[in-house]
Order: structure tokens, then C-alpha cells, then sequence
């Protein structure tokens, strides 16, 4: 429940792994799944004496990702080390970007919950590597797998411009779409490969400074991300409501118990420690360099979004669910291209493909559907070759086979009976073999006329234009 009286306020760091064939500062393969500790080396696990050397691609990652941002990318950029002492770490310091990322001052266009266009803005994108993972066992026994240790990893800060849930979860969509638009990252949640803490503050709407901040953290849906907002939201509101004071801590969400615990306190800011990374050089990105990334940046989510639906006319709902995946979209517009009934073509994809590839746990490329064989099936069914009860038929036909709709219409001769003739004849002997239901009928159960429908259809066995079928049982039982 919204308390009009309080305002909340949510800025969100995020942390995506790159897809890159190897890690960020060695030549080990950047892979998930792999046995543990089957993807090291001396410079991934911490060696003394090693030195590191940086992935150009993951620098690209970086550039393409600040320029589909709009940020502003700095020419001369550095790493840092930031040191503190986990098992994770074997360096006991991260490799980082301190005070030149590589990108500063973007935002990310959302839609807000009235509809309207909001800008998110971004402090900064920066590169740095990942840590491994503490692996806990049930006996009370830890392991430490370094697989994932150097992997690169991009954080991604925004300034709290987000005060609800609704924009909270519209701009973490907004960056996932625009990751896997990119190809940087499969930003798989649940591997980890798209991570997000978000911080949380409340104020009276009569105060202008920013309450105390709160870290949620580790949590791996956007469901359950909203549903921690939630909680969080309403937890401090009662807080403030009961006089009690909120301390700075780090909290993680339960979701069997729907609610956030403590985790840690951050009343002090800890100190990392940061300095120049001695081993590695600064980086020059100069303006030949952004001119090849921006070659390979496509059109991204949002504004594919808005151009649906006013060059298609799609209903924001419509072109939302299309814009989500890359290849999604673009099949979507391969079809609609030159098509009369673009709005046909996105039904058929958000009705029928949809569900049949969720019903099959397929992904799109498993299927033998093309663009060209879901723009025939439309403009089979407009032009009256087809009604929409074979098309359905032939739409099976087709993800499965490939085969173009006027192959299958032949094969298994599905054409449409429209000679009102041919269907004259057996409208006449459906009416006249139902004496009963048709007196019925016409003594006023107008439920009826749907049962000689049926019959009609049945009888052409589902290849008889419906348009023709009632307007001659309307003739034959007037």
C-alpha cells in the first residue's frame, strides 16, 4: 500500500558478466558450469610475482555498452586496485576502475507508471574483474571454486532517480533488453551473469534531503526484486512511522518468508585502499576507436519500442513483449515488412508462437518457422484462401516442417470452400436434417444457430468460409 506521505528513493548498481571467450586479464576460458577450479591459472588464482594483460574485447564491451547508454566515454582511462581480504579473492585486491572509468554520465529511458518518458541517469560504467565463489556444504565445510575468478565483469551505477518499484523494474528490463541487444552478456540471472544491489532510502515528502540508505543484495529475479522493494519500502515507512531511527546495513531478501534480513552493517564506510594498478597501462580509447563500436550498436530496445507502435501500430503491451529479445523483434519486422496486416502478423507471434515455444521450451531458432512462411499465413487467411481453423493447422504444419503454407494447402487440401453454390447445397441438407432443432430455433433459442455452424463446419471438415456459412444459415433458417 502507498503512503502518500513518504517518498522513496532507489538507485540501483548493477553487474553484468561479458561474454568473452577468455577472461579479462588472462587466457583462461570464460565458461560457466565447468568443473570447479578447472578454468584457472597463475594470474586468475592469485599468484605472486604475475602480471596481468587486459582483453581488448572487454574493453569494447565496455565503450559499446557507455555509447548505447549515452554516456560520455573517457579518452584516458586506468585500473586501480581495491583491496580487502575474502576467500574469493586470492589477490586479497580487486582489479578495478577508481576515478577514470570508462564511462560517465548516461541514462536509460524508461517508461513511468503514467505512461510517461523518465530518464535514469547513470554516475558511471566501469570494467573490473570478477571474484570466484565460496561454495557452502551442508556439514559446515566451505570450498572456494576460482572459475569465475577474473571473469570481466561491467558495474553499472545510476544515480537514485527511480521512486517506485514500477521504475525500479522498468529500468532493470531496460539494461537487461539492452545487454542481449548488444550480444555483450546472456545477463542469465539465475548463473549470476546479470547481478543488481539496490539501495533504498525514505524521506517525508516535506524533506528534501535523502533518508538513510539501505543495500539489498543477491537477489536473482526481477520478481523477487520488486517484491524485496516492496517489503523494504513499507519497512521503513513503519520504522519511521514508530520513531525508530534507520541505521546504514547491507540486507538480503527471503523469499519463502517474504521479507529482507540483516546481513551487515555500513554505518562506516570502509576503507579499500585504492591506488594505481602498477601492471597495467593506461588506456587511449581515441575517436577511431568509438567509430567502431558504434558500427555494431543496433537499433536499441526503446526506441524500437516507440517506432512500433506508431510505424506498425502496435499497442504499447504488444510492442513491449517484441522488443524483449533482439530476435524477437526482428522477425517480427522482417514479417510486417511490406505486409497490409502487420497487427495480424503480431497476434499470430503473441498468441500462437509464443505459446507454442513456451508450451515446447523452445527457444525461436528450434523451430522451422520464417517470417515469410508467418506472412503467408496472414495473407492466406485475408485473402479467403484459408479460414482461421486451417490456419491453425498449417501454422503446426509449418514450425515444424518449414514448408510454405501453399505447399501444405495442397498436400493436404486445406483450401478454403467459398463458392456459395458448393456451400449452398450443404447448408440445405444440414437444415433439412434437423427438422427439430430448426423449429426450435426459429420459436426464438437463438443459442441454436452456433449448432448449425458447427455442423457446416464440420461437414467441409473445417475448410468452409464461415462469412458465407452464416449469412446463407440466416437465408435457409429465416
Amino acid at each position: 500500500m502507498k503512503n502518500p506521505n513518504y517518498q522513496p528513493t532507489i538507485g540501483i548498481e548493477v553487474h553484468v558478466q561479458l561474454k568473452t571467450n577468455s577472461k579479462i586479464f588472462c587466457s583462461c576460458p570464460n565458461k560457466f558450469g565447468d568443473q570447479p577450479n578447472s578454468n584457472i591459472c597463475p594470474i586468475c588464482a592469485g599468484h605472486p610475482g604475475v602480471l596481468p594483460a587486459l582483453n581488448k574485447k572487454a574493453v569494447d564491451a565496455a565503450i559499446m555498452m557507455g555509447r548505447a547508454t549515452n554516456c560520455t566515454i573517457t579518452r584516458t582511462s586506468d585500473f586501480a586496485r581495491k583491496h580487502y581480504m575474502y576467500p574469493d579473492l586470492p589477490k586479497n585486491y580487486q582489479i578495478t576502475q577508481s576515478d577514470k572509468p570508462f564511462c560517465t554520465e548516461g541514462f536509460v529511458e524508461i517508461t513511468d507508471e503514467q505512461g510517461n518518458d523518465k530518464k535514469v541517469r547513470l554516475v558511471r560504467i566501469h570494467l573490473e574483474e570478477d571474484a570466484g565463489k565460496n561454495i557452502h556444504g551442508s556439514s559446515g565445510t566451505s570450498w572456494v571454486d576460482l572459475n569465475r575468478a577474473g571473469t570481466p565483469l561491467l558495474e553499472i551505477v545510476s544515480h537514485p532517480d527511480m521512486n517506485s518499484t514500477h521504475e525500479a523494474r522498468a529500468y532493470l528490463n531496460q539494461l537487461h533488453t539492452i545487454v542481449r541487444y548488444l550480444g555483450i552478456s546472456d545477463a542469465n540471472m539465475e548463473e549470476g551473469s546479470f547481478r543488481a544491489d539496490i539501495n533504498i532510502s525514505i524521506r517525508p515528502v516535506t524533506q528534501k534531503e535523502l533518508g538513510t540508505k539501505i543495500e539489498l543484495k543477491n537477489i536473482n529475479s526481477f520478481k523477487f526484486i520488486a517484491h524485496a522493494i516492496e517489503y523494504e519500502i513499507e519497512r521503513q515507512i513503519g520504522m519511521l512511522e514508530s520513531g525508530q531511527k534507520i541505521k546504514m546495513e547491507t540486507r538480503l531478501w527471503d523469499n519463502k518468508q517474504q521479507k529482507t534480513f540483516f546481513m551487515r552493517s555500513k554505518e562506516e564506510s570502509q576503507d579499500y585502499r585504492y591506488f594505481t594498478e602498477p601492471d597495467l597501462p593506461v588506456v587511449m580509447i581515441d575517436d577511431a576507436w568509438i567509430e567502431r563500436i558504434d558500427k555494431m550498436i543496433p537499433e536499441l530496445p526503446h526506441t524500437k519500442f516507440k517506432r512500433f507502435t506508431q510505424q506498425y501500430k502496435l499497442s504499447a503491451q504488444d510492442a513491449e513483449v517484441l522488443t524483449q529479445e533482439i530476435t524477437l523483434a526482428n522477425f517480427f519486422e522482417a514479417a510486417a515488412r511490406g505486409s497490409s496486416n502487420p497487427k495480424a502478423i503480431c497476434n499470430w507471434i503473441m498468441r500462437d508462437l509464443l505459446a507454442y515455444l513456451k508450451e515446447h521450451k523452445l527457444e525461436l531458432a528450434a523451430t522451422q518457422i520464417t517470417p515469410t512462411g508467418i506472412a503467408e499465413l496472414v495473407e492466406a487467411i485475408d485473402n479467403g484462401t484459408i479460414n482461421s481453423k486451417v490456419a491453425q493447422e498449417i501454422f503446426v504444419d509449418i514450425l515444424q516442417t518449414g514448408k510454405t503454407v501453399a505447399t501444405i494447402i495442397q498436400e493436404k487440401n486445406l483450401g478454403q470452400i467459398g463458392s456459395a453454390d458448393e456451400l449452398d447445397a450443404i447448408v440445405r441438407k444440414i437444415v433439412d436434417a434437423n427438422p427439430d432443432v430448426v423449429a426450435r430455433y426459429r420459436a426464438g433459442d437463438a443459442r441454436l444457430f452456433q449448432f448449425f455452424v458447427g455442423q457446416a463446419m464440420k461437414e467441409t471438415r473445417g475448410k468452409g468460409n464461415p462469412g458465407v456459412i452464416q449469412e446463407l444459415l440466416k437465408k435457409h433458417l429465416s
